[in-house]
């Protein structure tokens, strides 16, 4: 097999995780910074219970004379279009651009944008959290999916992922993979931003259980109108089994609010009221999330 060299774009918790995996798997892999970082190579440490692993990795920047193609994007999903335009003048005419980023609709994007881009969507439940820039702790350990809408044989350079880390998959029906991820992130993530607790709680607290249980109700019935019922049918479960197993997580939008920072509501419950709005189906509670979290005092 011949080598593959990644570039990662977006070095927060899940991009150095898997940066490390990649090298580790023995591809040559590049951080892509900001335009206006200096160093030309980082070190990158990851915690995993009483281990930590550190690496020093080469860095770029968009000013820089380079040629990527593979490259790795988890951005916030805000960022994502800004941040490929940003290096679109390094990509080769058919550079494999991975997007393992929260919520739906972006790959739709950069193939509007950019149609000569080879684009695939990825999604992942390893869990991270930043402890200082390109310092991490890895959480849990997950599954990753990853795989294009309509393509049923993955392609060469996957080969390596299986490498990457301990459970990669390829998904020849990654719509679907994605689509439950937004739906149980519908529900969790604006949930713990607006009431500031922890994941488990919406099992603990009977009134944040009961906004749960009309939330399922609501997303399983735009799943199924979509064309999800698998989703839909095992919506309730997969949430509460989420919760449960995430019990003393504090969800990536709840972090954002917290900080003050823009969240991804847009592409998470947003996404979804717009296929509501498509398939005309009323959805108050995602509707009334979404307003709260953009009205909510910074």
């Amino acid at each position: 097999m011949l080598e593959t060299r990644w570039h990662v774009l977006g070095a927060g918790a899940i991009g150095s995780l898997f940066a490390l995996g990649l090298h580790r798997s023995g591809c040559t892999t590049t951080l892509v910074m900001r335009s206006d970082a200096k160093a030309r190579f980082l070190a990158v440490k990851v915690e995993r219970e009483a281990h930590c692993s550190e690496v020093r990795l080469p860095a770029i920047t968009s000013q820089d004379r380079a040629h990527i193609s593979h490259l790795l994007v988890t951005t916030k999903a805000y960022d994502v279009q800004t941040a490929v335009a940003g290096i679109a003048h390094l990509l080769d005419e058919h550079c494999v651009v991975l997007l393992l980023v929260n919520g739906m609709g972006l790959a739709r994007q950069l193939n509007d944008a950019w149609p000569h881009l080879d684009v695939y969507c990825g999604t992942t439940t390893e869990g991270a959290y930043t402890l200082a820039p390109q310092h991490i702790r890895h959480a849990g350990r997950g599954e990753t999916r990853i795989g294009r809408s309509g393509q049923g044989e993955a392609p060469a350079w996957f080969g390596q992922w299986k490498q990457v880390t301990d459970n990669c998959l390829w998904d020849s029906d990654i719509d679907a993979a994605l689509w439950s991820k937004l739906a149980v992130n519908c529900i969790i993530n604006p949930l713990t931003a607006l009431h500031g607790c922890r994941n488990g709680e919406l099992a603990e607290n009977s009134a944040l259980k009961s906004q749960v249980e009309a939330l399922c109700d609501e997303v399983a019935t735009i799943s199924r109108a979509a064309g999800f019922a698998a989703v839909a049918d095992t919506l309730k479960p997969t949430v509460c089994g989420v919760i449960a197993g995430t019990a003393d997580n504090r969800s990536s939008m709840l972090q954002d609010v917290s900080r003050g920072r823009q969240t991804e509501i847009d592409y998470i419950n947003g996404y979804l009221l717009q296929v509501a709005e498509q398939l005309g189906i009323p959805a108050p509670h995602n509707r009334s999330l979404l307003e709260r979290i953009h009205n909510r005092a910074p």
